[in-house]
This record gives C-alpha cells, sequence and structure tokens, in this order.
C-alpha cells in the first residue's frame, strides 16, 4: 500500500494585507514543492492565496467549505468538500492535516489554532496570529512562530519528521 501524502493545514482570514497575501501564495508554493497536499476552509482571502501558490506549483488542494455548494470555492481548489457546517467545518480542516500553518484571521482562525492543539497538532503561526502565548501556557514544542514562507513550511514538516 503507498504511503500517505503529508497534508498541511493553511488557516487564516478571508480578508488579509497584501503581504499576508504573498507570504500565503509562498506558503502554497513551499507545500506543494514538498509535495504536500494543502488543506483549507477553501475560500477568499489567506484560504485563496496559499491554494493559488500550490495550484500554480502543480500541487493539490483541498477545501472544506462552510456552505453546500461546490462553486463557493476558490478557483484553486482541486477537491471542494462542502460541509454545510458553517464554522463547524474548522474541525474537518484541522483533522486533515497532519500539522498546521496560521495567518491572522478572526475567532475561526482562533478556534482552529485551538482544536490542533488540544489534537497534539503542531501548528506554526506567523506574525500578526493569535498568539495564545499571552493567554496561558502553551506546548512550545507545538506551537511556533515562524517568519515566513520557507521557515513557516520548513517547521511544519520538521514537526511532522520528528513524529515518526
Amino acid at each position: 500500500m503507498p504511503a500517505q501524502k503529508i497534508t498541511i493545514g493553511v488557516i487564516g482570514g478571508a480578508e488579509a494585507s497584501a503581504e499576508n497575501v504573498q507570504c500565503a501564495y509562498d506558503v502554497g508554493s513551499y507545500i506543494a514543492g514538498n509535495r504536500a497536499i494543502l488543506v483549507c476552509g477553501g475560500l477568499s482571502g489567506i484560504m485563496e492565496s496559499a491554494s493559488k501558490g500550490a495550484f500554480e506549483n502543480d500541487g493539490y488542494v483541498v477545501g472544506f467549505l462552510p456552505g453546500s455548494e461546490k462553486s463557493d470555492a476558490n478557483p484553486y481548489v482541486h477537491l471542494a468538500v462542502p460541509t454545510a457546517m458553517g464554522v463547524g467545518r474548522n474541525i474537518l480542516v484541522v483533522r486533515a492535516a497532519d500539522a498546521l500553518i496560521a495567518f491572522p484571521g478572526s475567532y475561526g482562525t482562533l478556534s482552529e489554532i485551538a482544536l490542533a492543539l488540544d489534537l497534539g497538532k503542531t501548528v506554526v503561526y506567523m506574525p500578526g496570529t493569535w498568539d495564545l502565548k499571552k493567554i496561558a501556557p502553551v506546548d512550545s514544542a507545538l506551537f511556533k512562530e515562524a517568519f515566513d514562507a520557507r521557515q513557516a513550511v520548513g517547521l511544519a514538516l520538521n514537526a511532522l519528521r520528528t513524529e515518526e
């Protein structure tokens, strides 16, 4: 049986700064370049930028959509999964990802970070993202800060290699 591909979740806001849009695109590119599958919420902003980066670099993108229509997915999603679960789809994004890279976002992003950490999954967070260390003790082995796209993907992949 062939080995399962690594999946990296990219989470963040539907609205994002130009700098974060470019960084998310680069993250998607690096995910594709490392032959991992990108998992996201399938919509706009950070999700679309990361999806575009993977798509344009021969990667594969899975989007778990909050609504019931596949057509809601951004144009770079290969497999759109309409969940009709609203924010409940966040658990599907987290469960499907082996590790996650978090960009600034709202409460949906915060919930995904919390769910991932609760499940013992590594979350690499970019500047401006929810910094849970200011709220409560967080396992630094699971919650890592990155400052650029290459570092973020590298930290995620390294975390998965140490789990093997």
